[in-house]
């Protein structure tokens, strides 16, 4: 089975650029499904269940949605093996939440939705969903000018010089079947036993994992990571 891993800004598209992409892997004779983590609640099921397509729901709630997602790929992958039709193509897209993602695993492909209006910056600051992803689509450029597009396009080159761009718009399709294509010539993963993140997760070992409520540092243990210092800013 060939399993692709989607992450993205929230807001980015990624649901609507991958509807479009699962329809030009149907129209190919591709058996695709689909697994959607989220956080609280989607209606995204009902989304990519009118491509008629096996759809799983998988709800982080307070949980970190990768942290979720990892956890649970041995499941998700049972999953897609146990439906009635043989799936050759599982697609898992999990939710954009605190911009330090690193969902990817090393033998699968790993795609990026960023969304080119958030910013020229934005690449600088969302982590390893982007520098360790295979594949970088950049939707809503048709919204933004030229120059403002050449500048985000070599943000991203920046932070991943060896990532494949495609252009992509989630209302009308464009550019989603280079994205198909993509995950057609991704190698079939045989087995999970010996497979690894490209990164590591976010960190999430401390007090407030475990319910403390309390502010002050005198509560607080575990994984800790204290500012610096603190800069007045004078005005010059």
């Amino acid at each position: 089975m060939k399993i692709s891993i989607v992450a993205g800004t929230p807001g980015a598209g990624k649901t609507s650029v991958m509807i479009h992409t699962i329809k030009n892997l149907i129209n190919a004779g591709h058996k695709p499904a689909v697994v959607k983590i989220d956080c609280l609640y989607t209606d995204d099921d009902v989304r990519y269940g009118k491509l008629k397509i096996p759809t799983l729901i998988g709800l982080s709630k307070d949980m970190c949605p990768d942290h979720f997602a990892i956890y649970n790929t041995e499941e998700m992958v049972e999953w897609a093996k146990n439906q009635d039709e043989e799936i050759d193509t599982l697609i898992i897209e999990t939710a954009g939440l605190c911009h330090r993602c690193a969902p990817y695993t090393k033998n699968t492909l790993g795609i990026c939705i960023i969304d080119a209006t958030s910013g020229p910056n934005t690449p600088r600051k969302v982590g390893p969903f982007l520098t360790s992803a295979d594949v970088v689509a950049i939707t809503k450029g048709d919204i933004i000018s030229q120059a403002e597009r050449e500048v985000f396009r070599e943000r991203v080159l920046e932070m991943n010089p060896n990532c494949r761009i495609y252009d992509v718009n989630g209302l009308s399709g464009q550019g989603c079947g280079e994205i198909a294509e993509e995950i057609k010539e991704t190698t079939p993963l045989i087995s999970l036993d010996n497979e690894e993140l490209r990164h590591n997760a976010p960190l999430c070992i401390c007090t407030l994992c475990v319910g403390e409520t309390k502010v002050s540092k005198k509560h607080h243990r575990g994984v800790l990571r204290k500012i610096d210092g603190f800069t007045k800013y004078t005005g010059e």
